[in-house]
């Protein structure tokens, strides 16, 4: 029986880049693997597979419109992953609806062209960085929005979306990596798990990627320690500059609203 044709192209940022699951090439060089990798290494068991990953670290909705959607759209792809936010969310230029204009934007064009999406619900990024309530709450409704956002693109467009606040595991330390915005190989696993599950349900031919680890780098304190020097505290000191004005005024503002009226 004659195998399907199958066309794979992943969007995105850093997260669908693979951050946080180092794997050693043949040529002995390390590189990023990340679940979008693991699902097409699912999808090649039952498929040929032609597989595209344009993700780049960084990247904005506006950023996946202008420096990957042209390249997307060339590959014709019958599947096409949209995983992009928490970069916005992370930002002073913060707009929800502008967002979203910019996401239907993308979903758009990528459905026009033939592609079934694959997208996300995310979940509580403050649960996970442990952050205090005073910062968790102008997150979350942020992610939130993001959201909402994607409620849009599936209501419009439909595809297959994995809700991450519902998979098992999601705020286990053992998903995240050092920085806990990033998978670790677990996390990566999972979510391609997630993917691979909800396309097997759709009638695609696909294996559930394993959970155990498996051709990654495992994680060290020497390599933890060169990630925050050399990519953490850069990170941080850019968004500290970027949202710090911001964080100090949301937790003014819920700390006045906190105030009983003052008396006649």
């Amino acid at each position: 029986m004659a195998r399907r044709y199958l066309r794979l192209v992943a969007l995105g940022d850093s997260t669908t880049v693979g951050v946080g699951d180092p794997v050693l090439g043949p040529d002995g060089r390390e590189g990023l693997r990340g679940w979008s990798r693991l699902l097409a290494e699912a999808l090649s068991t039952g498929h040929d597979l032609s597989y595209l990953n344009l993700a780049i670290s960084g990247s904005t909705v506006g950023a996946v419109a202008e420096r990957q959607l042209d390249d997307a759209v060339a590959h014709a792809p019958e599947l096409a992953s949209l995983i992009v936010g928490i970069n916005d969310t992370m930002r002073s230029t913060w707009h929800p609806a502008r967002f979203a204009e910019d996401l239907l934007a993308v979903a758009g064009r990528l459905h026009d062209a033939g592609a079934t999406l694959l997208t996300v619900r995310f979940h509580e990024h403050g649960r996970v960085f442990g952050l205090p309530p005073a910062l968790r709450r102008p997150l979350d409704l942020r992610i939130d929005a993001v959201n909402a956002a994607y409620d849009q693109v599936v209501a419009r467009y439909g595809g297959v979306q994995v809700d991450l606040a519902h998979e098992a595991g999601v705020y286990e330390r053992a998903s995240w990596s050092v920085d806990r915005l990033h998978p670790s190989e677990l996390g990566h696993r999972m979510l391609a798990r997630a993917f691979a599950r909800e396309l097997a349900a759709a009638g695609y031919d696909a294996v559930l990627p394993s959970l155990e680890p498996d051709g990654g780098i495992e994680p060290s304190w020497r390599r933890n320690v060169a990630w925050v020097v050399t990519e953490g505290a850069p990170w941080m000191g850019r968004r500290a500059r970027d949202l710090g004005p911001w964080a100090a005024r949301a937790a003014w503002e819920r700390a006045l609203a906190r105030q009983p009226e003052p008396a006649p």
